[in-house]
């Protein structure tokens, strides 16, 4: 039998439903759009936790997920926690480290790049005196998050570099920490 497979895939990815999402959007602008949600309760303490399963996106309601995602934060005793999961501020740099990855790697495929090995190591200082307010003049949060890359592909240096460099810029996570965004908190 000598059945021809239309579908191309490079880097885990469906090139052919690549191009079609891509065509798409150009078509129509507004299937972009998309609202993502978290839900999240106090348990106690700085243990709460985070439910994540909807959201609106390519023009409708997704209805994909079948189950929630659910996600502990805590913090180490150090922080008065019981290390009931991580702090949220390691979640961002799960949350930064995969969307990194991911974008990088999306667009390795996109430019015919196949990525062979990717990992990455994140490290970010924080000074809790601006989250304690004891001190004016400390950052309230990141002060630097550093991403250490290990990445191997079919491409020249500077190819990679370009790719890298493009990935960050377009990483929602990383533009997102990289730029001011308006936040509201209000209640119910």
């Amino acid at each position: 039998m000598n059945a021809h497979v239309d579908i191309q895939n490079r880097n885990g990815l469906d090139l052919n439903q690549m191009s079609q999402t891509v065509a798409a959007l150009k078509n129509d602008p507004s299937l972009a759009q998309f609202e993502f949600r978290a839900s999240n309760q106090w348990i106690n303490g700085g243990e709460n936790q985070s439910t994540i399963r909807g959201f609106y996106g390519a023009g409708a309601e997704d209805e994909s997920r079948h189950a929630d995602f659910v996600f502990t934060n805590g913090e180490p005793p150090v922080l008065l926690g019981k290390n009931e999961g991580a702090n949220p501020v390691e979640f961002l740099l799960h949350a930064l480290a995969g969307c990194v990855t991911t974008t990088t790697v999306l667009h390795a495929a996109a430019r015919g790049i196949t990525v062979r090995k990717l990992s990455t190591r994140l490290s970010g200082n924080i000074n809790l005196e601006g989250l304690l307010a004891l001190n004016d003049e400390a950052t309230v949060g990141y002060e630097s998050i550093r991403i250490l890359m290990d990445i191997e592909a079919d491409c020249s240096d500077a190819e990679l570099n370009e790719l890298l460099s493009f990935a960050k810029d377009h990483s929602p996570v990383c533009n997102t920490v990289c730029r001011p965004v308006q936040v509201t908190l209000e209640r119910v």
